[in-house]
């Protein structure tokens, strides 16, 4: 008789929950952390069928994601047919550990942007990628803009929600956002045996490995390598942080603590 396993499975908690950024935050953050994302249309050829392109796109100040693209290009033909679109975005890590990595999916209506609008348009798109700048004044190029319809967040294994457009634009990017790859890297490097200590002194004692999978202002997010299982965990850093020198920090004060015995705001 075989049994059944879910993901992520573990003890059960009954401690404080562990403060993490909104969905929204999250979301925003990783949108503006990446430039290229998969946009689906819907094909003018195979009507109902989803057609898939690789996509570089900028974004306006509200963080709606903006396209330059050929009339010529067939997701182009696909929009001016049905404006409903999806834009999936993912981090570098995702080629690693592709569940495991946070995702969103950008769901709304893309359209021409207006033409008083085309200044400010193209000088944040050309920002982002410079080497446009070659065919952004090609007669068959234009920008188009998605409006927001809705937005699916997965922030890896169980956790997931849906983001309304007004709570994406009012959210801020995470402070760490620009720093946070490096940082991450460095931890899972520099710092693999304070995790691991610190993962079997918050959490099981059988954790095999502690490798941080996100981090952010308030704290990161760990995947530990367990016998019989793979479970996620966060742990709250004592205050937010703002920059590199903090995460070290609060990082090594962790450790202390948990090792003191002193309490430690932790999921494992």
């Amino acid at each position: 008789m075989s049994s059944s396993r879910q993901h992520n499975s573990g003890p059960e908690l009954d401690g404080p929950e562990v403060p993490e950024p909104s969905h929204a935050e999250r979301a925003k953050t990783l949108v503006y952390l990446q430039q290229t994302g998969s946009l689906s249309t819907l094909s003018r050829k195979q009507p109902g069928w989803p057609f898939g392109s690789v996509m570089p796109y900028g974004l306006d100040a509200e963080g709606h994601p903006v396209f330059l693209i050929s009339t010529m290009a067939m997701h182009t033909q696909n929009l001016l047919g049905d404006p409903r679109a999806s834009l999936l975005v993912t981090p570098p890590e995702s080629r690693v550990d592709p569940l495991g990595a946070a995702r969103v999916t950008v769901m709304g209506s893309v359209t021409k942007a207006p033409k008083e609008e085309n200044a400010e348009i193209r000088a944040r798109y050309l920002d982002r990628h410079a080497n446009a700048s070659y065919w952004v004044d090609y007669q068959d190029f234009g920008f188009f803009r998605m409006a927001i319809a809705e937005i699916y967040f997965v922030g890896g294994f169980g956790s997931m929600g849906w983001v309304t457009p007004a709570d994406y634009v009012a959210a801020a990017v995470d402070p760490l956002a620009t720093a946070s790859a490096n940082l991450i890297h460095e931890l899972n490097t520099e710092q693999s045996e304070t995790l691991l200590r610190l993962a079997r002194t918050l959490g099981d004692t059988e954790v095999q490995q502690a490798t941080v999978t996100a981090l952010d202002r308030l704290g990161f997010h760990l995947r530990l390598t367990i016998p019989g299982r793979i479970q996620g965990g966060r742990v709250a850093f004592p205050t937010p942080v703002c920059n590199e020198s903090e995460v070290r920090d609060s990082l090594a004060g962790l450790a202390a603590q948990a090792s003191a015995g002193l309490q430690v705001l932790h999921s494992l």
